[in-house]
């Protein structure tokens, strides 16, 4: 069920469906302080939101890159005790923008379980529609990586031509970024040592990622916030 934000609220059984773990797993994390304690309801009935389902999903993205459940708290800890739903999906986005390309055949039922919800028929041609997965054999093709994106894209009230429209802008601006800052940092190195060369390339990467995705923040969040205080009737003035 949902509450009238339209924030879910679940029971640790569909919590673990909608999570594709198992309810042990779940009160496990819980012991471990991994996931917050659930709401009690009537009945002493816990209820769980939406940062449980987007605390799953980043250890979820931290085990594929290869941490230990000792490295996962260390993480986790390290993170402030009231993030939002919103910022642990943005630290998922992070983490999840060093895994490789990763393209698995999977079955519908693993599908659903790797997107974290359930898929309907109509979900799944979206996702065909988007790319992100692909008909195969009794299974499907999908872009691991994309998987969890393209399904939080099912609930947003955005049309396929939109949302098409919004790849192609970012994908033709990040593309420029990336290919200007390449640029900028060969000329830096270029009577440098190969090592040098090495060593740059290390350690600007993660930090060039960290940037752009800061400054995309919040430049969204200035246009958003710009465009929700702009007057109904009529356009900005210049």
């Amino acid at each position: 069920m949902t509450t009238d934000a339209e924030e879910p609220t679940l029971t640790i059984d569909e919590l673990a469906a909608r999570s594709g773990v198992t309810v042990r797993t779940v009160r496990f994390y819980g012991t471990k302080g991994l996931l917050p304690p659930p709401v009690l309801g009537p009945r002493r009935v816990g209820h769980y939101g939406r940062e449980h389902l987007d605390r799953l999903a980043l250890i979820e993205e931290l085990q594929r890159q290869g941490l230990t459940l000792a490295g996962i708290e260390r993480y986790l800890r390290q993170l402030p005790a009231d993030l939002s739903a919103h910022d642990l999906a943005i630290h998922r986005a992070v983490v999840a923008s060093w895994a490789p390309d990763t393209v698995e055949t999977v079955t519908r039922r693993e599908l659903a379980r790797r997107a974290g919800r359930p898929l309907d028929e109509e979900d799944v041609e979206r996702l065909v529609a988007m790319g992100v997965v692909r008909p195969a054999g009794d299974g499907y093709e999908a872009d691991l990586g994309l998987l969890r994106l393209g399904a939080g894209l099912l609930d947003v009230p955005l049309s396929p031509e939109a949302i098409f429209a919004a790849r192609k802008v970012l994908l033709e601006h990040t593309r420029a970024a990336a290919r200007e800052l390449s640029q900028l940092f060969r000329s830096e190195v270029a009577e440098r040592d190969a090592r040098d060369v090495r060593s740059l390339s290390a350690h600007m990467h993660p930090l060039v990622v960290q940037a752009l995705l800061t400054a995309f923040q919040r430049s969204l969040k200035e246009e958003l916030g710009e465009w929700l205080t702009r007057p109904a009737d009529g356009p900005a003035a210049d």
